[in-house]
């Protein structure tokens, strides 16, 4: 297939809020494909090209001085090739390697495949098709099951090989994809509730009531003496983080896939703040700051799948194989008790709470009303729109924050794009400030008079007191006593709030 083809497919998924619309026109895409057209031609559609990191930044990109092609040429077969050629590049002469790689992709594109192109590269194509709408349209694309899609994806974590299995496999091999120890699988996600109380009324009985860490969530995965941490994003860092593996190594357990959070300690035993264990995660290993496990779901052992059993039976399983590394929690039905361990928490210096269900099987990629997250202070995941330069003391520092929620319907503007709810300087300390001054002109895309505007990719979590009705701002929601909890380079823009998270809030 001609990318001109597939970027005529976006340019129309784009401009539509249906999505009905969005997966008919993905779906009739995706069946022209040539089977090894299929993941490449994926990873463009949701801006993760296949190949992972790619060494290419904006500034490579804005610095190329080529003229474009004047007639569309170009194949999704070509373009898949030079990303591979980028993504070898490495060493000595790798930046003139990947020059050169950059100027001929450039040259060979027409301006409008550039544009594309450049944006996939740099991971912010926004054209509102979002996983969901893609997995509806491999769905549809292949005339199968769409609940069947959508577990292959979720339990392979790789959308583009689920695709190629859905429109060139047979149904039987879709349905047989399953967990593999050593390949990470999507996460389950948690809803909120505003006391323990609530979620035990929400969920209608006895339910687990654990420790909410204010740490980075891990997926470990051991087979024998191999293995392997993922990320949330299924980031594989397992050579950043020795003492996780060998953590993993001292468990009652041959062949185990755990779920759970990881933090470091300060000296006395409590939490050191989020941003040291992100530092840490970041980091090669040698460094000052441990990190420690704890795991709080398992989804395999020793050849047993675990994700369809209920959280009763793996919490059982789990208490006999990750000892004391087990996530703090009990199992009660009464909320005094629930509340008193809610407090518990707190007392020792953790976010909060999760409530979460009995019989639930593990939902993996999902998030639903059988995880339910306690915190004593509202908080949100949203994504950086721009950067005013501050004043006073912070004269010469990108401070204040313009906030953005994400919109994935293009219920307020562009599909999967991203609305301003509002603006903060509160909560940045000066090591944060001096960060964000040589951030944020990194993904610059232009100027005004007191703001530098960014790509929206940095993920920011943000504590309020709640929000307010507003008309300055198109979504109709302003936040109320905004202020920097801390920046979340584990999440993806697409992982943030919604704007329609935040207008409950009016409703409640």
């Amino acid at each position: 297939m001609l990318l001109h083809e597939l970027v005529t497919v976006t340019d129309a998924v784009a401009s539509t809020s249906s999505r009905l619309a969005k997966v008919a026109a993905l779906g009739e895409a995706l069946r022209r494909l040539e089977p090894d057209e299929i993941e490449p031609a994926i990873g463009f559609l949701v801006a993760s090209p296949r190949q992972g990191r790619l060494g290419v930044g904006w500034r490579s990109l804005t610095q190329l001085r080529v003229d474009h092609a004047t007639g569309s040429t170009l194949t999704i077969g070509e373009v898949d090739a030079a990303l591979d050629r980028l993504a070898a590049a490495d060493g000595r002469g790798s930046v003139a390697t990947r020059t050169a790689e950059l100027e001929a992709l450039a040259a060979a594109a027409t301006t409008q495949e550039w544009d594309f192109v450049s944006r996939v590269m740099l991971g912010e194509l926004r054209t509102g098709a979002l996983e969901g709408v893609l997995l509806d349209a491999i769905a549809k694309a292949s005339e199968r099951d769409a609940a069947t899609v959508r577990r292959a994806a979720m339990l392979s974590g790789d959308l583009g090989a689920t695709a190629r299995l859905a429109l060139t496999g047979t149904p039987d091999e879709l349905a047989q994809v399953g967990l593999q120890v050593g390949r990470g699988v999507l996460p389950m996600l948690a809803s909120t509730a505003g006391s323990a109380t609530e979620a035990l009324q929400t969920l209608g009985g006895a339910a687990s009531v654990e420790y909410k860490l204010d740490g980075a969530r891990i997926q470990v995965h051991r087979d024998g003496d191999d293995v392997h941490v993922y990320t949330r994003s299924l980031a594989d860092i397992t050579h950043r983080v020795p003492e996780i593996v060998e953590a993993a190594r001292a468990l009652a357990a041959e062949r185990v896939i755990l779920d759970g959070e990881t933090l470091s300690l300060d000296e006395d035993g409590g939490p050191r703040p989020f941003q040291d264990t992100m530092a840490r995660f970041g980091s090669e290993t040698g460094v000052e700051v441990v990190l420690r496990p704890w795991f709080f779901d398992i989804l395999h052992l020793d050849g047993r799948d675990l994700i369809d059993e209920p959280l009763q039976t793996r919490l059982e399983v789990l208490e006999r194989v990750a000892g004391d590394a087990r996530m703090p929690g009990i199992v009660t039905d009464d909320p005094a008790r629930a509340e008193e361990f809610s407090r518990e928490a707190l007392a020792a210096g953790h976010e909060g709470v999760m409530v979460k269900g009995l019989d639930a099987p593990y939902a993996a990629g999902r998030r639903g009303k059988s995880w339910l997250k306690i915190k004593p202070v509202l908080t949100y995941d949203l994504v950086v729109l721009a950067v005013e330069w501050g004043s006073g003391r912070r004269t010469g520092q990108l401070s204040n924050l313009h906030l953005g929620a994400l919109d994935p319907e293009g219920a307020f503007g562009e599909p999967g794009g991203f609305v301003m709810v509002g603006k903060t300087f509160k909560g940045i300390t000066d090591a944060t400030l001096r960060w964000q001054t040589e951030h944020f002109p990194t993904i610059e895309t232009h100027r005004t008079a007191h703001a530098v505007h960014v790509r929206p990719e940095t993920v920011v979590e943000i504590a309020i007191d709640g929000v307010q009705r507003s008309t300055r701002y198109p979504g109709g929601v302003a936040l109320r006593f905004a202020r920097v909890k801390g920046y979340r380079p584990d999440k993806r823009p697409d992982e943030a709030d919604s704007i329609e998270t935040l207008r409950e809030l009016l409703r409640g």
